[in-house]
């Protein structure tokens, strides 16, 4: 049997106090990055079989092998023993033990260094597309309550001072709509994200006659890191990158969560959260508290300081690898789950909520309708200026009263939600990220045959 050794073993052992520090957490981050890496390795044998680096026969042999691996660490099976040093040992490991020989070709022309990149990136893409997708179902969510209840007003804030009447359908919109411009910034990564490394090597290429356009059409990428100096230096932008639109979606989750601290308590009274959406206090009987709100405002906090935690660890670092980008896992993958959560939970709420249908009848918003109350003297003939005084006066000697009645029209305004616009919008901007591409490509490579 053949006994686990360092990809770059020359025939002497290690400190192993250094082994466990230079290893870190890499045996159990590596977990996330198997099935990406044997399709990596398959797509790469595939491409030097075709080059004449390995013959038909030894393809014919490992492919059956990787496609068994891949069923196993797609159903998260599939693991770093103790006493290897990474997913990419691990792979190259069990096939040797199950091919002998023939499971050392594998590596031919390609470094660690444009493994992982390559590990990164697919991992990163399957990532995007479940949030994306988790996005959109909150989106349609808020479309589905902005439409319900449209007609039901609130008053709208400025300095969280009472500014102008507003609306459900407003509030919920508003937020709607913001998650389209999140996954705008979120294509923006994907196509970052979307480009090919392997072939790059450890940074200089090979002398080997790679076919990199190949490998880039087996594994559904839009095209190429070309520069194989740059594919390396995409370690670190690439997660920033992707990091940044996490912290934007995150940024308007957050906003709604305190939104929704706000408007559930008492001083608001906009919404009402169900006992199963709250918990409660070990001494005081009458409390009902947003905590999932909170939580979720903390969350997304944090996630808007991942881009600053990645550019601290790579922000100095001259062109070529360095082993500081290893560390990059360690705050690179957490933001996936957490942001699914988040997203997860606040649809929850969403649907859970209960909407107060008479808030703006309390006399405190009485000052709301004052812009209306000036509009209303402008369309019968007052000037502008005029009837802002006179409203103003009106309001500082207690006897303002408002005569008018809403009638919002303007594209985006309380009357005039422009919901489908939006809907289309948010699918014109889903569609673009093209999918169904990578499913084909990625079908095509791991699917028994």
């Amino acid at each position: 049997m053949y006994m686990a050794n360092k990809l770059w073993d020359k025939g002497f052992k290690e400190d192993e106090r250094i082994d466990a520090f230079t290893v870190g957490n890499d045996r159990e981050l590596d977990h996330e990055l198997a099935p990406y890496d044997i399709m990596g390795t398959m797509a790469h044998i595939t491409m030097l079989e075709s080059v004449g680096l390995l013959s038909k026969e030894d393809l014919d042999k490992l492919l059956p092998v990787l496609k068994e691996l891949y069923s196993s660490a797609s159903k998260g099976e599939l693991y770093v023993e103790d006493d290897v040093e990474d997913i990419h040992s691990q792979i190259e490991l069990m096939l040797t033990r199950k091919l002998g020989d023939v499971g050392k070709k594998v590596h031919t022309g390609r470094s660690r260094n444009d493994q992982v990149l390559v590990d990164l990136k697919l991992y990163a893409r399957a990532e995007i597309e479940k949030t994306v997708h988790k996005v959109e179902s909150l989106f349609r969510t808020l479309q589905e309550a902005s439409e319900k209840y449209k007609d039901v007003l609130i008053p709208g804030y400025t300095h969280l001072q009472v500014a102008m009447p507003s609306s459900f359908g407003l509030w919920f919109g508003a937020y709607a709509e913001s998650l389209c411009d999140d996954l705008s910034i979120m294509k923006a990564a994907w196509d970052v994200v979307n480009l090919n490394p392997l072939g790059s090597a450890a940074g200089y290429g090979s002398s080997a006659p790679l076919n990199r356009t190949m490998t880039t059409e087996l594994l559904g990428f839009e095209d190429l890191d070309y520069n194989s100096v740059y594919a390396q230096m995409t370690r670190g932008k690439m997660e920033r990158a992707v990091a940044f639109a996490y912290s934007s979606v995150a940024e308007t989750v957050g906003r709604l969560a305190m939104d929704g601290c706000l408007f559930s308590s008492q001083n608001f009274g906009f919404i009402h959260l169900p006992d199963a959406l709250t918990t409660g206090s070990s001494i005081m009987p009458h409390k009902k508290n947003p905590d999932v709100f909170e939580l979720v405002r903390a969350h997304c906090n944090k996630l808007q300081g991942v881009p600053n935690t990645i550019r601290l660890i790579t922000g100095n670092l001259p062109s070529g690898y360095f082993r500081d980008m290893q560390i990059l896992k360690e705050v690179f993958f957490p933001i996936f789950k957490e942001m699914n959560d988040c997203l997860d939970i606040v649809e929850y709420a969403v649907r859970g909520m209960e909407v107060v249908t008479d808030a703006m009848e309390d006399p405190k918003y009485r000052l709301a309708f004052s812009v209306e109350e000036v509009n209303h003297l402008v369309e019968n003939g007052v000037p502008f200026r005029d009837a802002y005084r006179q409203v103003a006066d009106s309001i500082r000697q207690g006897t303002f009263e408002y005569h008018g009645s809403l009638h919002h029209t303007h594209e985006g305004s309380i009357g005039n939600l422009c919901t489908d616009r939006i809907a289309a919008k948010m699918s014109r901007i889903i569609a673009g990220f093209g999918f169904g591409k990578v499913h084909a490509a990625v079908s095509a490579l791991t699917s028994a045959d």
